[in-house]
């Protein structure tokens, strides 16, 4: 029998295990605190606010029992019947009341206002968590320990972000916002919680062992708020996909969306809101910069190696763009090889990046987990600020096989773009972690788990390639994470054209190619109206493990052709799904998959979601 793949993040036991240098440690001394935004900080200075006026409650409830002497023992607490009927919807209802109870005014609540409750009370939670874990910052760490500790710091700190955002928008301050776009942050600070937790997998030691006490209980109340917030939208779910006519939070006959004039216009026969099969977020303007030629964009800056634009590295041009921009920046990265590690963090938003064109202007590097880097950490470029967009360029991890996950491109950007471009690796080569994504016209090669993560993604009118894997192995295409049924997340494949590469061709029938395998219970992969080549196993799918479930996962597949396209000889799993019906793939289109429920017929707005591209 052949030997597991790999799975991601995890070696068989069958398998030998990569090589794991050894790390010298790093003396820190007693390092800056990890940088914060105003935002964050009045979130740690209000979430410390909240713990002193809980404490001293606690601490008075006390002294008063204290001083009355001879009397009876109180009854134990009981929650009120809107904490009861609203905690029988998580998943974790235990904890649900308890955290509910701690919380002030929760007792006297309606569920409508539980809700509020809910997102600040975990927001708290998160902050506190996040205050703790900043302080073990000047603690000795090797540099693996040294990662996981990086990427729990940034990836709570983007959590407290999420959260306060769906605060405003649940309290009623933040007023143009949708109930997908609730969803999608809070399902991006799930996501979050679970990637700093499998980053801290592979250490041990006493800062694992704190962070995971800090961190103790933050997933289950992120995941009992998106639940709470999920029920009190109203509405039946379709597979938990969200659908359309979902009540939300707002008042009644508001309007959520902008104007016509914002471009969210009808397209007959295509997208709603889109042209030229771009999502609606994506202005007239934008459009025009991402269909434009290079010649007829104006740059902010200009990053050549050669010394002859503003910057050598793309990273000096990052590090230059203004934080929190409103407006479009656009970097122009002439043609060359440029061998960097580049981050575009969460307060780095609305950057474009345009290159000379795949394989002129490319990103590299080589960054790997057996190198003792965290699979979050190993990307070559990596984008979390909100508006990202990239055009016509090549990201890579040249790490090879044998180094297992290594990513070349990680994004984890609201309304993130990606057009025109080449993603080139083995394991693990595109990240799609969180959030809104979108990707068209472009080409993306690997072997195990190529395309993975828990975003709320559309990958449209691309070229998918299988490589030739290690020995043994078996390639997956899709690994989605999907863990919690309320998420909004999910890959859907449109319109692509599935490949083997030349040295894979002529070895294909030693090595399947499966179109995706179950990383979390919930994992929702689609694939609709694409080209699959003969190196597709004709079971289609493959499950993690032999004792994996397969009955709450969504796969499906809607008229695909090619010889690898038939699904007579498909698994035989519960969650497996042969669309047949327009409606139910039309849930997966740019229109209403990524946009999920928001849409009502109040907001007047033209609203056409097609299939045809």
């Amino acid at each position: 029998m052949a030997t597991p793949v790999r799975g991601y993040g995890k070696i068989s036991l069958s398998e030998p295990r990569p090589a794991t240098p050894e790390h010298s440690t790093i003396r820190l001394g007693n390092p800056e605190p990890p940088c914060l935004s105003k935002k964050s900080k009045l979130i740690l200075f209000s979430s410390l606010a909240l713990l002193l006026l809980l404490g001293s409650g606690a601490s008075f409830a006390l002294l008063v029992r204290s001083r009355i002497r001879g009397r009876e023992p109180e009854p134990e607490w009981k929650p009120s019947q809107a904490i009861t009927v609203t905690c029988k919807k998580t998943l974790f209802p235990s904890l649900c009341v308890e955290s509910l109870s701690e919380f002030p005014g929760a007792q006297t609540a309606q569920e409508r206002d539980l809700v509020h409750i809910s997102v600040n009370l975990t927001l708290h939670r998160v902050g506190k968590a996040f205050s703790a874990a900043a302080l073990l910052n000047g603690l000795e760490m090797d540099t693996r320990v040294r990662g996981a500790y990086d990427d729990c710091i940034e990836l709570l700190d983007d959590s407290m972000q999420e959260l306060y955002d769906s605060l405003g928008v649940v309290s009623g301050s933040v007023k143009r916002a949708s109930f997908a776009d609730v969803s999608t942050w809070l399902s991006a600070a799930l996501t979050n919680q679970d990637t700093c937790r499998e980053g801290l997998e592979g250490v041990t030691g006493n800062v694992k062992e704190k962070m995971e006490m800090h961190l103790k209980d933050l997933s289950e109340l992120i995941s009992n708020c998106l639940a709470i917030f999920s029920a009190n939208g109203g509405g039946d779910e379709f597979q938990g996909i969200p659908i359309q006519n979902k009540r939300r939070l707002m008042g009644a006959g508001e309007s959520i969306f902008p104007s016509t004039k914002s471009g969210f216009q009808e397209k007959k026969g295509g997208f709603w809101g889109g042209k030229g099969g771009f999502p609606a977020w994506v202005t007239a303007g934008e459009r025009r910069l991402l269909l434009a030629s290079v010649a007829g964009v104006q740059a902010d800056v200009v990053v050549d190696k050669s010394g002859n634009g503003t910057f050598k590295t793309i990273s000096e041009a990052v590090k230059w763009a203004a934080e929190e921009s409103s407006k479009r920046i656009i970097i122009y990265v002439k043609a060359g090889r440029y061998e960097e590690n580049i981050k575009v963090g969460r307060k780095k938003t609305n950057l474009m990046f345009i290159g000379d064109g795949i394989g002129n202007t490319v990103v590299s590097g080589s960054r790997s987990v057996s190198d003792g880097f965290t699979t979050f950490h190993t990307a070559t470029f990596a984008a979390s600020g909100t508006g990202f967009i990239a055009r016509d360029m090549t990201f890579e991890n040249t790490a090879g096989p044998g180094k297992h996950q290594a990513v070349a491109l990680r994004v984890g950007a609201d309304h993130g773009v990606v057009y025109r471009c080449n993603i080139i690796g083995y394991q693990d080569t595109l990240y799609v972690h969180s959030q809104r994504q979108f990707f068209r016209e472009c080409a993306i090669y690997g072997t195990v788990d190529f395309i993975f993560g828990n975003a709320a993604v559309v990958i449209q009118n691309c070229s998918l390639y299988a490589r030739k894997p290690m020995p043994l192995q078996k390639n997956t295409i899709t690994a989605q994470n999907r863990k919690d049924p309320n998420q909004n997340t999910g890959i859907s494949i449109h319109n692509c054209r599935i490949y083997p590469t030349a040295d894979l061709e002529p070895v294909k029938s030693s090595f399947p190619t499966y179109l995706g395998r179950p990383w979390k219970l919930y994992s929702r992969v689609v694939y609709m109206l694409s080209y699959m080549g003969d190196h597709i196993h004709p079971a289609g799918w493959l499950e993690w493990n032999a004792t994996s479930p397969v009955n709450n996962l969504y796969y499906g597949e809607y008229m695909n052709y090619g010889p690898g396209g038939a699904v007579g000889q498909r698994v035989q799993w519960q969650g497996f799904h042969v669309i047949t019906t327009v409606a139910e793939a039309s849930r997966f289109t740019v229109a209403q998959f990524i946009y999920g429920s928001s849409w009502l017929p109040s907001t007047g707005v033209a609203f056409l979601a097609g299939l045809s591209v």
